[in-house]
């Protein structure tokens, strides 16, 4: 019987590997990177572990019941804290230390190897098994993105681009999406971008560019 994360179940021969995994995972974000991470559902073939059947996003969402493992939390308290959710998705809140600009990921690949050529400062990226690429910039993003694409003279283009901000979380990678796969790294965090990643602004010309051109 596979997991359901309401009721703790999990295959018993791999129950203590996975959560060893699972909490190094959460140790890291929350004491390496200085991230608060949240227990998030996970899709059980093709239904939300949350156990609502009319879920409009199975296995891509916080668990409303548990609490996050706070940022800065050290390896023994993290533990302690996701012992109490095995299986669950590590999800990010964003909006505190990060917003994130999504856009499709073949634009993104590209634009990130522009931005790497030019110089320019860049923090993570992840893309997922949707095919989303999501870059991370300073806390802020959301609310200056029409602004900012206005003053660039992109505010009436048709991009396949958009921001989140507070309220929102994403996937973490490793773990799986709504079933589909799991989250991965384009450009890993490092010690510099986590807590510092760049302000929207820098990226979002080349972003818009190339999701633009992408297009055709």
């Amino acid at each position: 019987m596979g997991f359901t994360i309401g009721m703790r179940e999990m295959r018993s021969g791999t129950r203590r590997r996975v959560r060893t995994t699972e909490c190094t995972a959460v140790a890291e974000y929350t004491g390496l990177w200085g991230w608060a991470v949240v227990p998030g559902a996970r899709a059980v073939s093709g239904r939300c572990s949350c156990g609502d059947l009319a879920c409009t996003a199975p296995g891509a969402h916080p668990l409303s019941y548990a609490r996050p493992v706070p940022a800065g939390a050290g390896p023994d308290d993290a533990a302690k804290a996701w012992s109490e959710f095995p299986g669950a998705a590590m999800m990010l809140p964003v909006g505190d230390s990060f917003d994130v600009i999504e856009v499709a990921e073949a634009a993104g690949r590209r634009a990130l190897v522009r931005l790497e050529r030019m110089g320019l400062p860049l923090g993570p990226v992840c893309a997922t098994p949707t095919g989303r690429a999501r870059f991370f910039v300073a806390p802020g993003a959301a609310a200056e993105l029409p602004r900012l694409l206005y003053r660039m003279g992109w505010d009436d283009a048709d991009l396949d681009l958009h921001c989140l901000g507070p309220g929102s979380h994403i996937t973490a990678p490793p773990s799986d999406l709504g079933g589909l796969g799991p989250v991965h790294w384009l450009r890993a965090p490092t010690l510099d971008t986590a807590g510092a990643p760049p302000q929207a602004r820098l990226l979002l010309g080349t972003l818009a560019y190339i999701c633009h051109r992408t297009r055709f």
